[in-house]
């Protein structure tokens, strides 16, 4: 190792390695031995591929650790090792810390390398043995003076070691409590580094090593059977009485979003270590301008893990350690949906878990809203921190964040239906605000040139918003079929057409085509159904299924349920809006057709008599004007139809409720996110796991 950077060709033969996964006890106070073993400098695996590398060139060193820990202890003394560095770091200046630094850092990546292997190849029980493991002397010493001083502890409560060279060099079975106080110590230092150490760049990959071996930690809840209400590892980390301080920590480090460094600990390759420090020491005030604006990418997500490998991390562990013990006392999570703007009004927030620049925050989350798992983050905000709730609603730029998640929905064929379905809900929690539905209208947006479908020069952020949905409910009804997709979609444009506004031709079109689309189908069904009825060959057209369900009786339930709230959505815009929507009103006397099927069907009739109503009056007035002048054009027929609004009052249609949805989170959410966290840990992580072994991860978001 020495100086030179260390290739995963070479691991097998080094010395130092050989000696400490062998039989020999190497304690914590050799100095020599230790300095030596942790004075290299490694290239980190960047991706999955070069982690499987790393790991399968570890392997046989791992084995040889396993079967020779238990009685060397070697483990606890790197673990003592690691701990003594750590508590030297909070208390040296930054000139001093560098060497520390580096060596802590080496330390803590062949723990968490040892921690990952015991994890995916063992029980957390294990694991928890060779953290206590003792030399066997020392062991026996210990074993033989507990049973002098009180008995022998019962068999609940010990682990017998039953490798055979430990019996056959003890001559006995060696009992050792596993109570898991040394990884409470270990589990505290760990927090220690991200929670008081200043992220610099010499500092950087000991913070992100940190988070790492955190979530390799939680990782445990995947590769065993085990409820994590039984883990000791869960238990210690949910007990921690630093969650607010680590929740703070993290989510600076996702809003600071600090750009790796080019060289671990200022030095590259080979490189002198004392020009190192120099280096260093230099880029302190260098650091924050080091940031070209990486992010414009077309790979964003790969972007974004490659060049900021620290918050997409950090996000990844908030995600973790806030969507498991959803039903319990989880301390992350609530400090995550009580923390306050700190550049708010400090008296109104007394209660506040932690504070943090909400406009920071919200600036980083407009960035990077495409990558699923900010999107993730969003909602857990938007949804539980009213805080930040009121904050981005009181946003004037609210198209930085909006126009972002119309991409992922326009995009849907190249993301999952869980980014789809987050995405979606995002907006339907946005929707809730009346002020959000009536801000979108009033945001004029431009040259919208990653939507093809058709040429718009000009549109309101709303009405971009209107197009986008639809087009996902077309591409839902073709694809997956899925009945909670539509529901959310229309729940949205539902909570917006009370504020529909100066709806742009385009957008007018394709409000009233989506009725026509499935009023279509409806009737290609309701046909192929009466078909089978009277007993005549019909084959059901599974497009039309939204839900997949099993009857087609249900199909067609489902899809009327559709077609009334679309018709409630037309509804309600001509109840509140007529006056600001001639665009609407003309593409209805124009596609008046569509709506004649559905005047005597029971469970349209009370909504098609408003349509048909304000189909009438204009209809009637547009009569008269062209018995005046003949024949009119676009623009005249829309002029009678702006005067003729001036004149209409809506106390004439029927009064129904004003449409408001509100997202209500279902039961037992962690059946949901759990699987989707630790898939996007496995995606869009630094660190790989191994896809054999890990549980609760479908085909679709496999590792």
């Amino acid at each position: 190792m020495g100086m030179n950077v260390s290739r995963h060709d070479d691991l097998g033969e080094n010395e130092y390695l050989k000696r400490f996964v062998g039989k020999e006890h190497i304690p914590a106070y050799n100095d020599e031995f230790w300095n030596s073993f942790l004075q290299y400098h490694i290239n980190l695996p960047t991706n999955s591929q070069e982690q499987l590398s790393l790991d399968s060139r570890l392997e046989t060193l791992c084995q040889s650790f396993i079967s020779h820990n238990l009685s060397t202890g070697n483990f606890g003394s790197l673990i003592n090792v690691y701990l003594v560095k750590v508590s030297e770091l909070l208390a040296l200046s930054d000139a001093e810390s560098t060497v520390h630094i580096w060596q802590a850092f080496n330390a803590l990546f062949i723990i968490r390398c040892l921690i990952k292997y015991m994890i995916e190849t063992g029980s957390e029980y294990q694991l928890l043995q060779h953290f206590e493991a003792l030399p066997i002397q020392e062991s026996q010493r210990q074993t033989d003076g507990t049973t002098q001083a009180g008995g022998s502890s019962s068999g609940a409560d010990v682990a017998v070691s039953i490798d055979p060279k430990v019996i056959a060099d003890s001559k006995a079975a060696v009992a050792k409590l596993v109570d898991g106080t040394k990884f409470e110590t270990f589990l505290e230092a760990l927090v220690n580094i991200i929670v008081v150490i200043p992220v610099k760049e010499f500092t950087y990959h000991l913070h992100l090593e940190a988070v790492n071996c955190l979530i390799v930690l939680l990782s445990v809840s995947q590769f065993s059977q085990q409820r994590t209400d039984k883990s000791t590892i869960f238990k210690t980390i949910y007990k921690c009485q630093h969650a607010n301080t680590l929740m703070s920590a993290l989510l600076h480090f996702l809003s600071r979003m600090t750009q790796a460094p080019s060289t671990m600990f200022g030095f590259g390759s080979g490189g002198s270590f004392v020009f190192g420090i120099a280096e260093s020491l230099w880029s302190i005030l260098t650091f924050a301008r080091k940031q070209p604006d990486i992010l414009s990418a077309p790979d964003l997500p790969s972007a974004f893990k490659d060049h900021y490998p620290l918050a997409n991390q950090s996000l990844l562990l908030m995600l973790i350690l806030s969507n498991h013990y959803t039903t319990k006392d989880n301390p992350y999570r609530a400090s995550l949906f009580g923390c306050s703007d700190s550049q708010a009004d400090s008296s109104k927030d007394d209660a506040a878990t932690f504070k943090i620049d909400f406009s920071s925050l919200y600036n980083t989350l407009c960035r990077i809203v495409t990558i699923d798992q900010a999107t993730l983050l969003l909602y857990l905000l938007l949804h539980r921190n009213q805080r930040f709730y009121k904050y981005v609603m009181a946003q004037q730029n609210l198209q930085q964040l909006v126009i972002p998640i119309l991409q992922t929905l326009y995009n849907a064929p190249d993301s999952t239906s869980h980014h789809i379905y987050m995405s979606l809900i995002v907006l339907l929690i946005l929707s809730e605000d009346d002020n959000f539905n009536k801000s979108v209208h009033q945001i004029i947006l431009k040259n919208i040139t990653w939507y093809t479908e058709r040429s718009i020069s000009e549109i309101s952020l709303g009405g971009l918003l209107i197009l986008v949905v639809i087009r996902t409910i077309q591409y839902n009804m073709l694809k997956m079929r899925d009945k909670y997709l539509h529901t959310n979609c229309l729940a949205a444009l539902a909570n917006m057409s009370g504020q529909f506004r100066s709806l742009h031709p385009y957008v007018a079109q394709r409000l009233v085509s989506l009725f026509e689309t499935l009023a279509k189908k409806h009737a290609r069904l309701d046909q192929q159904l009466k078909q089978s009825v009277n007993g005549e060959a019909a084959v059901v057209d599974v497009a039309v299924s939204l839900s997949a369900p099993s009857s087609d009786d249900m199909d067609l339930s489902v899809l009327e349920e559709v077609l009334r709230m679309v018709l409630e959505i037309l509804n309600s815009c001509l109840s509140h809006q007529l006056v600001y929507c001639p665009n609407l009103v003309y593409t209805l006397l124009y596609k008046r057709s569509v709506f004649e099927a559905f005047r005597s069907h029971s469970a349209f009739q009370d909504i098609i008599q408003n349509i048909d109503m304000v189909v009438g009056f204009f209809s009637s007035r547009l009569v008269r004007v062209q018995d005046q002048r003949g024949e009119l054009g676009v623009n005249e027929v829309l002029e009678v139809i702006s005067k003729g609004a001036s004149q209409w009052s809506s106390d004439r249609l029927r009064k129904f409720p004003d449409l408001k949805f509100k997202y209500v989170e279902e039961d037992a959410p962690e059946e949901f996110f759990i699987p989707y966290v630790w898939s996007l840990v496995c995606k869009a992580g630094c660190v790989h796991f191994s896809s054999e072994s890990i549980k609760g991860v479908t085909t679709e978001i496999n590792c």
